[in-house]
């Protein structure tokens, strides 16, 4: 049996998870919330998962009740996401491996996503549409590797939802965009928005002074269409937006009417965890993959 602890901090999440051969031993996170109206910074952020990351680690092994010798790899995120953040993950993914005596792993932050996607929903091979507040790309895996088929071409949509949460002034707590969402559900008017689908990707940056079901409709559209093109019948939403329940009530629409088959995740897996980078790394270490110390840093890109 091969247990993986990840670590992952790459924006306002700090997680540290463990997994044993598919099985979530623990999954521990604190979240960095700011007050209404204002964004997280990278050095303040970077601040605060330093300030807890070691009271998570040690949750993370008592709640899976295991020690640093049961543990095989130390599995960290290497990026995308913001500078700082992810150094301070680095730096004690880096510090655990040596301390231990483990190999360590250094994993895409997208691929962690859809990994624990993959884990949780059983999906075998589905179109992928991965949303987040610093990603939105439609994914699928061809000829042994992900392919992005389409994306947004400037800001992310969970950054729109957080600049309009700003705006307007919504609570950052528990997240701007699930307050959009419980705001939403109370309307009955339907304005009509700019609508930016440019063949297979997005443009968000001008909806700002609106919101929601039109960003929606454009990410079904660019889904839909990457489906047709890889012959997919499964559909797997990842990725922190990818809890939002308007979000799959209109891609279950479009699945039903194709005869596909769509998969989700809660709020357990979609947003940012430590399980998911333990997932993503429990694969590649299976699979003969380490990163060694000299090119364990990080990437914002």
């Amino acid at each position: 049996m091969t247990v993986v602890i990840g670590f992952e901090g790459s924006a306002n999440k700090i997680g540290v998870g463990i997994i044993r051969d598919g099985e979530v031993l623990s999954n521990p996170r604190r979240t960095y919330i700011t007050p209404p109206g204002q964004g997280f910074l990278p050095g303040e952020t970077a601040k605060h998962h330093r300030s807890v990351i070691l009271t998570v680690l040690q949750e993370a092994l008592n709640e899976a009740g295991l020690k640093a010798a049961d543990i095989d790899c130390v599995a960290y995120t290497k990026g995308p996401g913001m500078g700082a953040p992810l150094v301070t993950v680095a730096i004690v993914a880096r510090t655990v491996a040596q301390l231990w005596g483990k190999p360590l792993l250094g994993v895409n932050h997208c691929i962690g996503h859809i990994e624990m996607g993959r884990l949780f929903t059983n999906a075998q091979n589905p179109t992928v549409l991965y949303v987040s507040g610093g990603n939105t790309q439609v994914i699928a895996y061809s000829e042994r590797r992900y392919r992005i088929f389409g994306e947004t071409i400037d800001i992310a949509v969970g950054n729109c939802l957080d600049r309009f949460a700003r705006v307007i002034k919504i609570s950052n707590d528990p997240s701007p965009g699930y307050n959009i969402e419980q705001m939403a559900k109370k309307g009955t008017k339907y304005i009509d928005l700019p609508y930016t689908v440019k063949g297979m990707d997005v443009s968000y940056s001008g909806i700002l002074s609106y919101i929601e079901e039109t960003l929606f409709a454009m990410l079904v559209e660019i889904t839909e269409r990457a489906m047709a093109h890889c012959g997919s019948q499964e559909v797997l939403i990842v990725g922190g937006v990818g809890c939002n329940l308007r979000l799959q009530e209109m891609m279950g629409v479009m699945c039903k009417e194709r005869g596909a088959r769509l998969f989700a995740t809660d709020e357990r897996f979609c947003i940012d965890n430590g399980a998911m980078i333990a997932q993503a790394g429990w694969e590649m270490f299976r699979s003969g993959h380490v990163t060694e110390l000299s090119d364990s840093w990080i990437t914002q890109r």
